[in-house]
């Protein structure tokens, strides 16, 4: 009995070596992950006002839209709730940013409950950006529909 207690045990040791050997490989041959989808989806998520956390969203968008792998397949939504009702307001400074990711295809939605629990008129608004009853409920469903959720 005792012999097969090490001969298995000599087994599991050796396979587990070969696992470790198998993981030690050259770190400038790692290329990353391949997109071999032909389309992909990414909800990206802001509940912050704060102007880094804002710029940071926005330079992760534009990032994902130009990684080469993704190229021409990757469809993005930017969903602002809570706090991050700032990066859609007029007297914010990301208008253009705004546009600009906008003629890149992405969708640029606002949580209407936070519209109407802070009393925000919409006139404050950007008027290119649309509207979803909740940010919540957005997650959720794009979550359930296989979306990527990004919250930088």
């Amino acid at each position: 009995m005792k012999k097969y207690i090490i001969i298995l045990a000599a087994f599991a040791l050796t396979a587990f070596a070969k696992n470790v050997k198998a993981q030690q490989t050259d770190p400038a041959a790692f290329t990353g992950a391949t997109a071999k989808l032909k389309h992909y989806n990414a909800l990206y998520i802001i509940n912050s006002g704060d102007d880094k956390k804002i710029k940071g969203t926005l330079r992760n968008i534009n990032n994902a839209l130009e990684d080469p792998r993704l190229k021409g397949k990757l469809h993005v939504e930017l969903i602002a709730f809570s706090d991050g009702v700032a990066v859609y307001m007029k007297s914010s400074a990301y208008e253009q940013s705004l546009k600009d990711l906008q003629a890149k295809g992405v969708v640029l939605a606002q949580c209407d409950n936070t519209i109407k629990e802070r009393k925000i008129d919409k006139a404050d608004l950007f008027s290119f950006i649309s509207y979803v009853p909740s940010g919540n409920g957005e997650i959720i469903i794009r979550q359930y529909e296989g979306w990527a959720t990004v919250h930088p």
